[in-house]
């Protein structure tokens, strides 16, 4: 907002009820309400954001960082409705955002990835059985995750189901999807 206002773009804010005081709402030239605090019911609403978008006129969208800005449908949506979507092409967020999906690119173009399992089988026994394949301690990743929501280390097998209801719960809250990734944890990397 700071670098549309120098550039005398106007920017529009959505908020939820949770964020009526903060400080992007202050700082647009314009602010609109699109529901309760719980995200499913206003910043990941497709339609609230589109809605407000239309009633504003806005000709782009910064989907912000987190809900909306890794959902490929949300960047088809803004081009359907021709709204420029600030942000990668929806094909990029659909290959590099569903991170089971990256991983394979990525294996199959010969990157080192770390060992893991990216699945269909999301049932918590074949979740469980993977990560004792893969050993202790294990990462348990939102498969449409960002910015770290929707991630859990579980260190032992003792402590694997209630980390994995945990990601799912958090996944399912913030980007509407309980997949998971297992990941071998890396707990001290080096570079080189």
């Amino acid at each position: 907002m700071r670098t549309a206002k120098k550039m005398g773009i106007q920017s529009v804010a959505v908020y939820s009820e949770a964020d009526r005081n903060s400080m992007h709402v202050d700082m647009a030239d314009e602010a609109h309400f699109i529901g309760p605090a719980p995200s499913q019911q206003s910043y990941l609403s497709m339609e609230k954001i589109i809605q407000v978008a239309k009633i504003s006129a806005a000709q782009a969208i910064h989907p912000g960082y987190g809900f909306l800005s890794e959902n490929m449908e949300f960047a088809e949506l803004c081009k359907q409705e021709g709204i420029i979507f600030i942000g990668p092409p929806s094909s990029a967020i659909r290959d590099m955002g569903i991170k089971s999906t990256s991983k394979s690119i990525m294996a199959a173009a010969g990157v080192p990835v770390v060992e893991g399992y990216h699945g269909e089988d999301q049932t918590d026994q074949c979740l469980r059985e993977h990560a004792g394949r893969i050993g202790y301690p294990v990462m348990i990743k939102a498969v449409r995750g960002g910015g770290g929501k929707g991630m859990r280390i579980a260190r032992s097998e003792k402590e694997f189901q209630e980390q994995l209801e945990s990601a799912r719960r958090e996944a399912k809250k913030s980007f509407n999807d309980d997949a998971m990734l297992i990941e071998k944890f890396v707990d001290t990397p080096r570079w080189g």
